[in-house]
């Protein structure tokens, strides 16, 4: 049998492999998938069929083209993840923005009160644990839970322009 008879008598096999693999109709794979044959037919021994041969062969191309095509769309975002970094450089009038947001949210913090502001500071300043600021202000960890609720829905409704 010649190769263009090979080619024609397997053609629809080995998109369908393909397509089935790759969900797409991918005709650089093909074109491998027949070069691999003619590099490789004289290692065929004729102990199976023809046709699962070369499907094996484009079930493997096909899956090698995934795992290429993962490490590609990996490093495109890998690279697009550090572009957006490089981006958010600071600038003047993004320190400014940031300065105007800080004082916005200090001030919000000292508008509440004392004990409201007290369990703020302790959680989110120094990252203490509910049982920790309990201990240190000597009250039930329940209070503790329903300040830091209660100075959080104050400052969401005075910060409420900048969220």
């Amino acid at each position: 049998m010649n190769f263009s008879e090979l080619i024609k008598q397997n053609k629809q096999n080995v998109r369908n492999i393909i397509k089935k693999i790759t969900n797409e109709q991918n005709e650089d794979i093909e074109q491998e998938v027949y070069i691999k044959i003619w590099q490789n037919q004289s290692k065929y021994e004729e102990k199976g069929k023809l046709k699962g041969w070369i499907g094996t062969i484009a079930k493997n191309l096909a899956k090698d083209y995934l795992k290429s095509s993962y490490v590609k769309n990996t490093t495109i975002a890998e690279e697009e993840k550090l572009n957006e970094i490089k981006d958010k450089k600071q600038t003047p009038e993004l320190t400014l923005i940031q300065n105007e947001r800080q004082k916005l949210i200090i001030n919000a913090i000292n508008a509440l009160k004392p004990k409201f502001k007290e369990v703020v500071m302790l959680y989110e300043i120094e990252q203490l644990s509910y049982e920790q600021i309990a201990r240190k202000i000597k009250t039930p960890v329940g209070t503790v839970k329903s300040r830091l609720y209660n100075a959080k829905k104050e400052l969401a409704q005075s910060l409420k322009d900048l969220i």
